[in-house]
């Protein structure tokens, strides 16, 4: 595998692959997304418009199999800084993590754990956060699409020095794969503080 770091407009040239991966993994349980490329590349856009973004892009022969994005919170859109300015949080300070995404082959193979420790150095090198931030969908126990062997990654995120702050918790709207129109999903946020 090869594993490349990617800032700003260094990210355009991928935004159809990105989108792709995108669109594939989070149609798996929880996130139950039924994208667009449309919307992707409208997503991905503030990426390629943030000078201190990060993509951390995985290929395998060539083909796209992995991904993980990050950028400040400031340059993120007021939707996403409205939790924290609401609860008295300075964006300036928040370095937010976005997608981990993977595709099924390669899973298990150190990614996951390699995605958070690269944002976490981009964000210690722009030398501005005391904070990396991401947020999570809140599925119900007893979603009737939660798979019999589905496994939170609220471990695997608390292993890595995350803790959920419930109190910071917003709705985006998307449509689920059994929807015919988007509708509200609650979204709450974990945070690390950088050292």
């Amino acid at each position: 595998m090869d594993i490349e770091l990617l800032q700003g407009p260094q990210i355009a040239p991928h935004i159809e692959d990105l989108a792709h991966l995108r669109i594939t993994v989070f149609r798996e349980f929880p996130y139950l997304y039924d994208g667009s490329l449309d919307y992707e590349a409208e997503y991905l856009g503030t990426y390629v418009r943030s000078a201190d973004s990060l993509c951390v892009l995985v290929r395998d022969e060539g083909r796209v199999v992995g991904a993980s994005t990050a950028l400040p919170l400031a340059d993120e859109t007021v939707e996403f800084q409205q939790p924290f300015l609401s609860a008295g949080w300075d964006p300036a300070r928040i370095f937010y993590c976005a997608e981990s995404v993977v595709l099924p082959a390669w899973r298990g193979r150190g990614l996951g754990v390699r995605f958070f420790a690269e944002r976490e150095a981009h964000a210690r090198k722009l030398g501005r956060f005391d904070w990396c931030a991401f947020c999570a969908v809140q599925r119900p126990a007893d979603h009737p699409r939660r798979p019999a062997d589905y496994q939170p990654l609220d471990a695997f995120w608390a292993r890595r020095g995350y803790r959920h702050h419930p109190e910071l918790h917003t709705q985006y709207h998307w449509r689920d794969l059994d929807e015919t129109e988007e509708s509200a999903k609650p979204m709450s946020f974990w945070l690390k503080e950088l050292t």
